[in-house]
């Protein structure tokens, strides 16, 4: 596709248009009534499959009862011809007070074209219309900037969206026609070759994507990207997902830099607006402040110094000010290349960068289109506009490291080296994007980075432990037990040291904070900090304080018969804790599991132990809103044989992949671990424990993690009489989870 065919399929449209118009109008005088083509196609910038979008411009002095003839004369030969249309009829004074009003309606009428009829009423529409955008613009701004924000914030950024629209997301064509209207007020400029470039390849995409989905859309779901590749003719649909993100990146790095300059220029009296020769405040050596953007002084030499570009990152960011693309491409074009390894200047300069905080994200996406960044980390390029595999991910893997950054820079108060810390957020993902377990693939790669940065062999060492194990503690927090001295045993062996395990720990907490709002729960969070406290009670040698089990009280009712439930509910601001106390029993985990289940409580984890004869158990799960009282009178029908979990839970959703049940030997020496790994459903707690007490196995404690649409539930079993399982019963508990997952009889589950 190419702008010639949609000029040819606008021209077609105009001949449409304009035939349609003469028919319905036949002898009568066309004096004061104009056929006008507003928003795409008033650009003509038609798609295979969009509408048109017409308005019939009247002058207030003819009557609506006079055209409403003409009108439908108009508007039903096109409907008949095939086309889609967006229609209206407005008297002039109606269009320019509906654009005062509604800031859309503006941005559709600065792009007004004639088609047919009186071209003065377009002339007379355009005049105004434009008139009144640059008379209100320093009013109007402001509300146009949050309604563009709270669209990117609902549809995300078209680099980073799992299911881009090319016209809604941020840095879609939405955004570009706005740079277009900011420009139209006469308050700010806009780099028009860089964007008009954009512009016309990401229609390009959308007409591609039109000719694909054979309908009108602007959204690429994940199974067109194939198909997309073939009509976009590039090698694969990785290389269109890298195309089309790369123009919306490039599309939001213009409009970020244009608000800023809006911000800017609404900041200034109206007097000062149009100053010829902008002041230059120095801010250090070779660098000054021009209208909020930090840029070279006259007297500079990039030449001469070779951290000039680092150290003008990190002014902006610092500052949260613009780095001016001009200057950044300059000192990257003339700056020498910093001496390996990297003095500790350069490396302070980074740290500066890198901790900045939020002043960090446009700096460094001006550093990348500029190509400046090239020159500071030529690895950035293997993860550069990278889509994750999961779907957890809101950003691209590139984006996600800088999001880290500044989730980190939050959080140095809390480490005694803040500068490795920001480093290994910056790189604990570079291995991503090869057929190796990104952790591994990267520690080399990071390893090789840190020494070229001049830090030590300690220094490097620690960063490649970093990067190798940034997720060991979420991993390990959320899938094994605890209290299990192995769990401890297993962080240790690869956690050598305290301030390894300081930054590791905020490393951990940084990168769950920047890849989803939830991958950083209440929950979550608790549980790596009781297995840091763990880990670092033991690299201490010292006893923890509070985390062995808490010893309950037996409710008087069930001391007084063990047959009898206790059941409590505490509630949270994220979720709830279910606390059950009755007679020790086999298959009483797998009963309050299949209540749970049969309520669609969501369950995070479980911990099962005994008191004398007594059995306690705590749930953690995400329901808010739970009832103690249904949920006792639930456990006691599905214990007394009235309701059966297992029935209602085979309803669910069918299931597309085979499970995985495997034991980990190593995991324990108390029990024997057995790892589930299942499609994401309701009642798999249940499934795994009622199969496990069928063969006389007990659950001492379940661990549930979900990842995108899979489940890893982790379940600490032993025998009944207590002790991990023999080889032959861990092959018969294995064989039995297995069993239950696959049966015939869940297959539906």
């Amino acid at each position: 596709m190419t702008s010639t065919e949609r000029l040819s399929r606008a021209d077609a449209a105009d001949a449409l248009c304009s035939a349609a118009f003469a028919r319905a109008l036949g002898e009568r005088d066309e004096t004061g009534l104009a056929l006008v083509a507003v928003g795409g196609f008033g650009r003509r910038e038609l798609a295979p499959h969009s509408d048109l979008d017409v308005v019939l411009v009247h002058t207030d002095d003819i009557a609506d009862a006079d055209l409403a003839e003409v009108a439908g004369t108009v508007w039903y030969p096109l409907w008949d011809g095939g086309a889609a249309l967006d229609h209206s009829v407005r008297a002039l004074s109606e269009v320019t007070a509906a654009a005062k009003q509604d800031i859309r309606v503006a941005l559709g009428l600065l792009d007004a074209r004639h088609l047919a009829g009186d071209p003065t009423v377009t002339l007379q529409l355009r005049s105004a219309v434009l008139a009144q955008w640059r008379r209100d613009a320093r009013q109007r701004l402001p509300e146009l900037r949050e309604m563009a924000q709270r669209r990117g914030e609902r549809l995300g950024e078209l680099a980073h969206a799992s299911v881009p629209d090319l016209k809604e997301s941020g840095g879609g064509l939405r955004d570009a026609t706005i740079l277009t209207a900011l420009v139209a007020t006469w308050l700010v400029d806009v780099p028009h070759a860089d964007l008009e470039r954009s512009r016309q390849q990401l229609l390009d995409v959308r007409d591609a994507v039109h000719e694909v989905a054979g309908r009108p859309s602007d959204r690429i779901a994940p199974d067109m990207w194939d198909d997309l590749a073939d009509t976009l003719k590039v090698a694969d649909a990785d290389e269109a997902q890298r195309q089309v993100r790369e123009i919306g990146r490039r599309i939001t790095h213009i409009s970020r830099l244009t608000w800023r300059r809006v911000e800017g220029v609404l900041a200034r009296p109206v007097s000062g607006a149009h100053r010829r020769r902008p002041d230059l405040e120095p801010v250090g050596s070779s660098l000054a402040l021009s209208n909020g953007e930090v840029v070279l002084d006259r007297g500079a030499r990039p030449a001469d110094d070779p951290t000039l570009l680092l150290r003008a990152a990190a002014e902006a960011a610092e500052r949260d000010l613009i780095l001016a693309p001009p200057t950044a491409a300059r000192l990257a074009r003339e700056c020498p290349p910093i001496p390996e390894p990297w003095p500790e200047e350069a490396r302070n300069l980074l740290a500066r960068l890198l901790a900045a905080g939020p002043g960090l994200l446009a700096v460094w996406e001006t550093l990348d289109e500029t190509g400046a960044l090239h020159t500071l980390l030529p690895e950035w390029e293997r993860v550069r506009l990278l889509p994750h595999a999961s779907v957890v991910h809101r950003f691209t893997v590139d984006r996600h490291l800088v999001e880290t950054c500044i989730e980190a820079s939050r959080l140095i108060r809390r480490v005694s080296r803040p500068d490795l810390l920001v480093v290994a957020a910056l790189l604990h993902d570079i291995g991503k994007g090869g057929l190796v377990e990104h952790s591994a693939a990267g520690e080399p790669i990071a390893a090789a980075i840190a020494a070229r940065m001049g830090y030590s062999a300690e220094e490097v060492a620690l960063l490649r432990g970093l990067v190798r194990w940034h997720l060991l503690l979420a991993d390990v927090a959320t899938t094994r037990d605890l209290e299990d001295p192995a769990t401890v045993a297993h962080v240790v062996e690869r956690v050598e040291d305290a301030r390894t395990l300081e930054l590791l720990a905020v490393l951990t907490e940084a990168d769950a904070r920047a890849t989803a709002a939830k991958a950083w729960s209440p929950w979550r969070a608790g549980l790596v900090e009781e297995l840091v406290a763990r880990v670092a009670a033991e690299l201490s040698e010292t006893t923890p304080d509070g985390l062995d089990t808490v010893l309950l009280d037996i409710p008087p009712a069930v001391a007084e018969d063990s047959t009898r439930v206790d059941l409590r509910v505490e509630t949270g601001e994220h979720g709830s804790q279910v606390t059950v106390v009755s007679g020790d029993r086999v298959g009483l985990l797998a009963a309050v599991a299949g209540m749970l289940g049969m309520q669609r409580v969501s369950i995070r984890s479980a911990r099962a132990w005994t008191q004398d004869e007594y059995a306690v158990s705590q749930w953690q799960v995400d329901d808010t809103h739970l009832d103690a009282a249904v949920l006792r009178q639930r456990l006691e029908a599905v214990l007394a044989g009235r309701l059966d979990p297992g029935e209602r839970l085979r309803r669910t959703a069918g299931r597309t992949l085979d499970p995985s049940v495997a034991v980990r030997p190593e995991a324990s020496r108390e029990a024997t671990v057995l790892e589930v790994r299942v499609d994401d459903r309701p009642g798999v707690v249940h499934l795994v424990c009622q199969a496990l007490a069928d063969i006389d196995v007990s659950v001492r404690s379940a661990h549930v993690t979900t990842l995108g649409p899979q489940a890893v539930d982790v379940f600490y079993v032993q025998e009944t009489a207590a002790g991990a399982l023999g080889d032959e019963r861990s092959a018969e508990a294995a064989h039995a989870v297995r069993h239950a997952l696959t049966g015939p009889a869940t297959l539906d589950a």
